[in-house]
């Protein structure tokens, strides 16, 4: 199995089936976080075709100075940005649709608590933990999709977790 990097080479050599490796890779867990940014499945499929037609334009700018992973992400976050400056909107206003796409992260009972509590925290907040928790980005990955340091990112989870969890023992 090739490497993202080793996909990109191939990508820029012209290799269509390397572009369709890529987004096989990636398109579910872009497809994920888009949800995680608006409520309409629609537009969040509209939002991770964006995110795909956008980085096979640019990709030309990428020199794998840092991860792909990040990269990509990077993308569908300034996007899913946009979009939420152009529409007035709640990000987990239809918890049970964006709940449903993250099956495979906690049991079901589990599911809807936890988005409620996603509520309580500010949008860097919620960013930071869906990206650690919901798509399994390490703390540098995040800090990179996020513009900021290492340290800040590590801070925003640990305090959004305080935060959480102060509220669970609110509700009991």
């Amino acid at each position: 199995m090739l490497s993202d990097d080793e996909l990109v080479e191939q990508i820029l050599l012209g290799n269509e089936n390397a572009a369709e490796e890529l987004i096989k890779r990636y398109y579910t867990s872009i497809l994920r976080y888009c949800r995680w940014h608006c409520s309409n499945l629609g537009k969040a499929e509209d939002l991770t075709q964006e995110t795909f037609l956008k980085l096979f334009k640019n990709l030309f700018r990428y020199k794998g100075k840092k991860k792909f992973k990040a990269y990509l992400y990077t993308i569908a976050n300034h996007l899913c940005i946009d979009e939420s400056r152009k529409v007035e909107f709640s990000p987990l206003e239809d918890e049970e649709n964006i709940v449903h796409e993250y099956n495979d992260i906690v049991q079901l009972e589990d599911r809807a608590e936890i988005s409620y509590f996603l509520n309580f925290l500010s949008s860097e907040q919620r960013e930071a933990v869906i990206l650690r928790f919901g798509e399994q980005l390490s703390f540098g990955e995040i800090a990179k999709v996020m513009g900021c340091n290492m340290r800040t990112a590590q801070s925003r989870v640990r305090n959004a977790l305080k935060i959480m969890r102060k509220e669970q023992e609110n509700e009991r």
